[in-house]
């Protein structure tokens, strides 16, 4: 057996004497590549940024083994000579470009201070690097992004400046911690074939941190699960996934949304809950250069639209980010000015505060992100009732309590359950129960739409079908119409009655889901649903 080029040994980690990870040991060979797989919680991520010593305030033991002459143990090195193995013989792309890039400096500024630092090379021949690295990533105008910020580029690009970085000084180890997890799912394939390319031509080793199934399969070698900060299973892909032996394996490979909608039904149909005819959505932009001086110009983010959703459906909108279907979501809640007719209900929006609030009883929303739409400072109490006090103000505070907790009990949280329940604050709460509680906090006011802006794109995939399934069976028994804004062809499938497909702010495919999406005629739609079907099992 050849010496591995990475040996972890009885790996702890605790925080204030409290442990999160529990003597993990694992191998990667030179070249290999390795998935370690788990849920928010399982340590995964904590175990990766330790084995460079990236996790503030850790308490770390046990061994981390580099390979060399002589070999290292990464835990025993001193701060300065660490600071030579990152980034040049270990490197890491992490999950959110847009906070691990600084927002001060130009992309290729930031990669050519790696250059600088690691490599020697001169301000001139680095940003000529830099512009090189961006090039080979695939970066489309690469000397032009190179003097791009940030916020300037599309996360797709964002990500790609992030891999150029990562292999600036051709590190032996690429650690990738959820490197698609922020990307709508045609960028994912890129991005994945892109680091599969780069790694077989530099010979790197990569440790992929991921809770995305079919991205292990597609890529990985081998697989490690983790479960409450403990390795329960590893082995090859094609093991693992075959024939898994540990009881939280088969649990997360048997995680895939399931299919469990009624049919549509037929009384209610004279009237669509929602109905959008020729709906344009258009922004003022500055126009370039001097001309900006005497005007702006106008941005279409949607352009004819025209849908309809009855009582008890659930219409899928599917399309990139920057495709319009969120603008087109807010339109439909109101929230944005917009050309042509919308109406809920049978009533078109007035554009005032009070002349629209009973509208706005009848249609209510539950975004992607619990943790940032629920508000810290609120009670969940506060949270669910705060409704009520706008839509229904007539009742007594028995009564607003009593719904509050029906509401609560609706979505799966109940006082016995979770003891002080009204009384407790969001941040008390993992992510599916505070998405429940957002839930609860639309369904308080029993309207007859929810629109669902990516409800599920930030919970791991447990929790993301137990809260479908909680969708699913609140549709049933209160007939509720949804519309669903995601980029995740598999939550379509398993919720939506039709689909509208979006590209570049127009609807360029529309009808019943299994018809879109199993015989697709639009060539966006056919490349949507290819790129969503990688990795999946056939």
């Amino acid at each position: 057996m050849t010496q591995p080029l990475l040996r972890v040994k009885d790996l702890r980690i605790a925080f204030d004497g409290k442990p999160v990870v529990h003597g993990v040991d694992f191998d990667l060979a030179a070249g290999e590549k390795l998935a370690l797989v788990g849920e928010s919680g399982s340590g995964k991520t904590v175990t990766a940024l330790s084995l460079l010593r990236l996790v503030p305030d850790a308490q770390v033991s046990g061994e981390v083994w580099l390979d060399g002459d002589p070999p290292r143990n990464l835990l025993a090195l001193p701060e300065r000579s660490l600071r030579g193995v990152r980034g040049r013989e270990i490197a890491m792309i992490f999950q959110e470009p847009m906070t691990a890039l600084n927002p001060l400096y130009p992309v290729g500024d930031q990669i050519a201070e790696v250059l600088r630092l690691h490599e020697g090379l001169d301000a001139r021949n680095a940003h000529e690097a830099a512009v090189q690295l961006l090039a080979d990533t695939g970066v489309p105008e690469p000397a032009r992004r190179a003097r791009a910020f940030p916020h300037q580029l599309s996360g797709g690009q964002r990500q790609r400046a992030m891999i150029a970085m990562a292999l600036a000084c051709k590190p032996r180890l690429l650690l990738a911690d959820e490197p698609t997890t922020a990307l709508d799912v045609t960028l994912r394939v890129q991005i994945l074939d892109l680091v599969d390319t780069l790694q077989q031509r530099h010979g790197m080793a990569v440790l992929m941190i991921t809770h995305d199934l079919n991205l292990v399969r597609r890529f990985a070698d081998r697989v490690a699960v983790m479960e409450h900060g403990r390795l329960v299973e590893q082995g090859s892909v094609r093991q693992v996934f075959d024939a898994p032996r540990h009881p939280y394996t088969c649990k997360l490979i048997d995680s895939r949304p399931e299919r469990r909608v009624a049919d549509v039904p037929a009384e209610g149909r004279d009237t669509p809950v929602l109905s959008a005819r020729e709906v344009m959505v258009s922004y003022p932009v500055p126009r370039p250069g001097f001309r900006g001086w005497f005007g702006r110009d106008r941005f279409v983010a949607v352009q004819d639209a025209e849908l309809q959703i009855q009582p008890g459906e659930t219409l899928g909108v599917v399309g990139e980010s920057g495709s319009g279907k969120s603008t087109l979501a807010l339109a439909a809640l109101g929230l944005l000015p917009f050309a042509g007719e919308m109406r809920v209900a049978g009533k078109a929006w007035r554009r005032g505060a009070k002349a629209d609030r009973a509208l706005r009883r009848q249609v209510q929303a539950v975004f992607q992100d619990p943790f940032s739409s629920l508000s810290p400072r609120m009670t969940v109490a506060q949270i669910v009732g705060e409704g009520l006090s706008v839509h229904a103000p007539e009742l007594t505070a028995a009564e607003r309590h009593a719904r509050v907790v029906q509401a609560l009990a609706e979505v799966g949280l109940e006082e016995a359950q979770f003891p002080q329940l009204l009384s407790r604050y969001p941040h008390e709460f993992s992510g599916g129960q505070r998405q429940r509680i957002a839930i609860a906090r639309a369904l308080i006011v029993q309207p007859r739409l929810l629109v669902l802006d990516e409800p599920t794109s930030a919970l791991d995939v447990t929790i993301q079908k137990q809260v479908l399934a909680l969708l699913q069976r609140l549709q049933r028994e209160q007939g509720l119409a949804y519309l669903l804004i995601t980029h995740d062809v598999e939550v379509v499938q398993a919720m939506a009655h039709r689909v509208v497909v979006m590209k570049d702010g127009r609807i360029v495919e529309q009808g019943p889901v299994d018809a879109v999406l199993g015989a697709p005629t639009h060539a966006y739609t056919r490349q949507l649903v290819s790129a969503a079907l990688v990795g999946h099992p056939a």
